[in-house]
Parts: C-alpha cells; structure tokens; sequence
C-alpha cells in the first residue's frame, strides 16, 4: 500500500506556536478565575511560585511570578481551597499550557480576608493606628461602659470577674446586635451611646466565633467610632488567636473579654494591700524623719559645748602638748638621721681607700711580673747567656771570625771562648 503525497510537514515549533496564538486570542482564557485545591506547593529561590490546582477529577499546573506577588496576601499551603485568576497560556517549549496566576485568594473566607486586608491597609495610611492617638487607661475607673449583647457569654464574664475584683465599680450595659446584618451600626451606635454617657473606660466585647461571626467589628464604621471616641476604649473581642480592626484601633486590646474585664477593673484587695504598704512605708519615713532630727539636735548641741571657753582652752593646751612633743620627735629624728648619715659616709670612705690600696697592689704586682719577664738574671736562669766580643755585643756571625776571643756571660759567671767555625743557618 503506497502512501498519499503529504502536502506540507509543520515542525514541532510552529504547532505550538500556532496553539499559543490560539490561547492568546481566547478572551476567556485571558481572565479566567479557577477555584480548587493546591497540590505540590513549592516556593522558588527566584521568588517565584510553582503549584498544582486541583479538584475531585482533574488537575492543572500553575505558576505565580515574583512580580505579582502582591497579589498573594497570604502563605499558601497544601490542602487550601482558593480562588486562582490570571491567564491560562501555552509554555511553548514544553508544548504544555498552564494557569498563569495574578491574583489568588482564599475560597469563601479568602475574600473576607482580603476585605480585612484592605481596608486594615486603607485605615493605617489613615494614621488611625498610630500609638500618639492612644488615651491612657484610667487606673481607678469607677464607672465602666460594656457594649455587648446583653445575652451574651461575654457579659456574664465581665460581671463575674467585675464582682470578684471589685463589687464597688458600676457596670453599665449599651446592648447592640453583635453578629449578622446591622451589627456594625448597632456596635457603632454603642460606642457612642456610651462615648456621651460620661464612663470612665469603654470595654466592646463578645464571644469567640468565625471570621464571619467576628465581622462586625471588622467594619469600618466600628473602626472610626472607637477612633472618635473621647473615652479609652479596650477591645474584648473573640479569643486571643482572633485579631479584628477595632484591636489596631482601640486604646489597648485584650486577647478575651475577660481578661479586658481585668485589665479595666482594679482589684480592690490589692489595693487595700497596696495602702497598706503606702501607711506603713509612710510610717518607717516619719519615725526615719524623728530620727534623723535627732540626731542633728544632739550634733548641734556637741557642736555648742565644743564652741565653749573650757573646752577651747583645753584643746589648744592639748594641742600645743601635740606640737612639742612633734617638734621633740623630729629633733631625735633628725639626730638619727645625721648620725646614720655620718657613719654611712664614713664606712664608704674606708670602704674607698680599700678599695684604692687595693687596686694599687694590684698594679704594683702587675709591674713587678713584667719586670722580671724583661730581667737579664731571670732569661739567664732559663738557659740564655750574653755573649760579646771585646766591648761589642755579638748579634750575628758577622760580628765574629775563626780565632776571635769571646766572653760568655750565663746566670752564675763567665766562660771565656775562642772561635774555631763559623757556620751560617739555611733559611
């Protein structure tokens, strides 16, 4: 069987090419919003991310570039559900497609997330958070404001720890709606409700629950009445994992409404505890105070009786006793001194002049020693004699011949010689 002439072979580049073009060109594919579950999540040196989206029957590979990381306000993990958008677009060197994400997202909470992310964002340019606009906590309130709902846990929490650390503070309830739809105007009107009512401290609280539970102290008609409020505000709001947008605003945050139920109500045992330490570390001062002038009176009254005649008298007799005895003692010491002195100078003067005689004997022997190297008597003692011929002195053969008379004179006399040879030494 012969195959049919083929018209035209494309290469492999020119069809994934040509199957790009059509990705591109696709509107749909361009902005596209995938939800699913992320699978293989791997976070690259280069800053970009690379991951799996995946459902019950299928799977796509994605990848997020460093440059729209900003589109990612959270860290993304294995198992979460998200909403994924960007573009689905061919890797033509691959021959695969893939999502191209630009903006990713939580499912369900993700967008509430993102909500609280922005306008935290949009409140904090505002300086709203800023620590200058905090007020300070009134230590002693004796009139506490609570907006909360009057069913709720939180309250009763409140009163209970109210009543346990202090029965004499008065409490005063602003109800508002806490959870669903107008919760954030109730909790708003509250705040101002309370804000005019003239309390000391303002305690906004309720009970843990979801992001979507929480989200009425996420608003930010909440957020701005606790900022405009002329009253220090402590937010109770949740558990102490639960973070919302009043806590960044108000004076001072509490993780539970219990514990901002601490941090408003002093306890009045330990301030009874406290006076008491105040009254008898007042009363240690005063008994120190009573001490310390008396012994200034008693100083001044031994500074009187020095100041007397008397006593003056005696001390300059004692202290001109004083003073001759010192002059009596440096005399001795002086006497001591010269005596030392004298005797010292005359050990060193005998010590010199031995040392002189000593010096001179040994120069004398010196001399003496090389005297009696150069003595004619002590060369002759050695073997040598003194020889001459007539008055001449004989130093050579030439000073001689055959037949001359000579005088040899050795250590204990004269031999008398005549010449029978005169023979001269080779070199």
């Amino acid at each position: 069987m012969k195959w049919r002439k083929m018209k035209e072979a494309y290469t492999v580049s020119q069809v994934n090419g040509y199957i790009k073009n059509m990705f591109i060109k696709d509107m749909l594919l361009n902005r596209i919003s995938i939800k699913g579950e992320v699978s293989n999540c791997k976070y690259h040196t280069s800053g970009h991310i690379y991951f799996t989206l995946k459902d019950g029957a299928s799977q796509m590979a994605c990848v997020m570039f460093a440059g729209q990381r900003a589109g990612l306000s959270f860290q993304m993990r294995e198992g979460d559900a998200v909403i994924v958008s960007g573009s689905i677009q061919v890797y033509e060197r691959d021959g695969k497609y893939q999502l191209y994400a630009q903006r990713i997202v939580l499912d369900g909470i993700g967008q509430l997330y993102e909500r609280f992310e922005k306008l935290k964002a949009k409140l904090n340019e505002q300086g709203m958070f800023e620590k200058s606009h905090k007020l300070p906590i009134p230590p002693f309130p004796k009139k506490i404001g609570i907006v909360t709902a009057k069913t709720g846990a939180a309250l009763q929490d409140i009163r209970n720890i109210a009543a346990r650390r202090n029965p004499f503070v008065q409490l005063v309830l602003a109800p508002v709606q806490v959870q669903g739809f107008g919760a954030a105007e109730s909790v708003a009107r509250g705040i101002r409700r309370m804000d005019k009512y003239g309390v000391d401290i303002i305690i906004v609280a309720r009970g843990g629950g979801s992001i979507e539970d929480l989200w009425a102290f996420n608003e930010e008609s909440v957020a701005r009445a606790v900022y405009a409020c002329a009253t220090p505000v402590i937010s109770g709001v949740g558990h102490e994992t639960d973070v919302t947008l009043i806590d960044y605003v108000a004076d001072m945050r509490a993780p539970t409404p219990s514990a901002a139920a601490e941090l408003a109500v002093y306890e009045i045992r330990a301030l009874d505890e406290a006076l008491a330490g105040y009254h008898a570390q007042m009363t240690r001062q005063m008994l120190d105070a009573i001490e310390a002038h008396k012994g200034r009176v008693q100083a001044k009254k031994d500074r009187l009786s020095l100041l007397s005649p008397q006593r003056r008298l005696a001390a300059k007799r004692e202290k001109a006793e004083l003073a001759g005895a010192a002059i009596a003692n440096r005399m001795e010491a002086i006497l001591k001194e010269k005596k030392a002195r004298f005797s010292g100078a005359q050990e060193w003067l005998s010590s010199r002049m031995q040392a002189v005689l000593e010096k001179k004997h040994a120069r004398l022997a010196l001399c003496a020693a090389r005297l009696k190297g150069i003595s004619p008597l002590e060369r002759f003692s050695q073997g040598y004699a003194y020889v001459a011929a007539g008055k001449k002195n004989v130093t050579s053969i030439r000073d001689v011949g055959e037949g001359t008379r000579l005088v040899v004179s050795v250590r204990d006399g004269d031999i008398f010689a005549e010449v029978t040879q005169v023979r001269e030494h080779k070199a």
